[in-house]
């Protein structure tokens, strides 16, 4: 996730960072030129600056509230659209994302969605994870 040295010392396909993590430019001078960098904001300032940066991905959110990160202000799916129409990387939204609303997140323009609760919490962990890919295949 956030840390350079494990994902070099493991040949990781990515590295990804938040605002309180080493910086993007700083991340970028130190990985191979294929490895994947993304980084975390919940702002189109943010995400103007990760672009700027270096970042090939954005993670935005929390997009709603959630108890996997409690300290994360949620920032809506109003978030997503502004930060899309601001820059053109691939938007990753995270953040108290489930099949109940994984439909209003890609609608909002995120092409892709991190979740935790939604599968980690389910009963059935497999049937979970089947339903959100299905809601992506379907758009």
């Amino acid at each position: 996730n956030d840390s350079l040295e494990v994902a070099l010392a493991v040949n990781a396909d990515g590295l990804h960072v938040g605002q309180d993590d080493l910086p993007v430019t700083e991340a970028r001078k130190f990985i191979p030129i294929d490895m994947l960098l993304g980084c975390s904001v919940m702002t189109v300032k943010e995400a103007i600056k990760a672009k700027k940066d270096g970042a090939d991905y954005l993670g935005v959110g929390a997009i709603f509230s959630t108890a996997t990160k409690e300290s994360s202000k949620a920032v809506g799916l109003k978030s997503i659209k502004d930060i899309k129409k601001s820059v053109d990387l691939p938007i990753v939204a995270i953040g108290g994302i489930n099949k109940n609303n994984l439909n209003d997140v890609i609608d909002a323009g995120a092409d892709s969605a991190a979740v935790i609760s939604a599968i980690m919490g389910a009963e059935n962990i497999e049937k979970a994870t089947k339903e959100l890919i299905n809601i992506f295949g379907e758009k």
